[in-house]
């Protein structure tokens, strides 16, 4: 598998027909939460890898209006469907940002990226200098439960992580190129990302979501109880979980 083409020649489409659209809404959320509980304030922020552009098109609505924003991307159809997002203060563009004539940017973001880069030594020396701070959203892929299920390698295929972390190892790669970390938090994706608001008009709609709503929170059950007494711990042995990282 050559990691550009994956992006470009349709089948991480094919793969992801919706470009995790759906994901948005979270991943906004806790963008939102990361820079708020640290009070970082930025006016230019840069997403690198800004897929359909969503996310960027969420953070402008609940940033200072004055922001201004630019995603990047290599795949064509990402590019193509975030220009319809496009306004004054947000813009696409269709390239390899590593390779550019960026600029400076307070914030630059990597949200489930860098994971998907060949050399991930080289890519965090490249943009060290191009913002003054970064958020990171990783995949924590390596744990008990996708160790015994085999899943690591479905994930590479499916998904294109060519990168396994544990939050030791990633924040130890930081470290080591000379990144000050300043937060880092675990984060739950919803399983069901179909909001109440959408279903509550649809009496099938809606117990078909409350079903699947018990149903999964039964099956979360052990590991949020595991996580309300270790974190970590949780985390290595039940799978799902991100982590979002702020560094300097």
């Amino acid at each position: 598998m050559v990691v550009t083409d994956f992006y470009t020649n349709g089948q991480y489409l094919k793969n992801n027909p919706a470009w995790h659209l759906d994901d948005s809404v979270w991943k906004a959320a806790s963008i939102l939460k990361l820079l708020e509980r640290n009070h970082v304030l930025p006016q230019t922020i840069c997403d690198v890898g800004c897929g359909v552009g969503e996310i960027l098109r969420l953070l402008q609505q609940n940033m200072e209006p004055t922001a201004t924003f630019l995603g990047y991307d290599i795949a064509p159809y990402a590019i193509e469907q975030a220009q319809t997002r496009a306004n004054e203060r947000l813009s696409f563009k269709l390239g390899n940002f590593l390779q550019d004539e960026q600029g400076h940017f307070d914030l630059l973001l990597m949200i489930g990226v860098l994971e998907h880069f060949e050399n991930i030594f080289q890519v965090l020396r490249d943009i060290q200098a191009t913002s003054e701070y970064k958020v990171f959203l990783l995949p924590i892929d390596i744990s008990l439960t996708t160790v015994l299920r085999n899943e690591l390698v479905r994930f590479r295929y499916a998904a294109g992580h060519i990168h396994y972390f544990t939050k030791d190892v990633i924040l130890a790669i930081f470290k080591d190129l000379g990144y000050e970390v300043i937060d880092a938090f675990y984060v739950l994706p919803p399983s069901d990302t179909t909001p109440w608001s959408e279903v509550k008009g649809n009496p099938r709609r809606f117990l078909r979501k409350l079903a699947k709503e018990i149903i999964l929170g039964l099956q979360k059950l052990p590991g949020n109880l595991l996580y309300a007494i270790h974190k970590d711990l949780a985390v290595r042995v039940f799978a799902g979980w991100r982590l979002m990282i702020l560094v300097k």
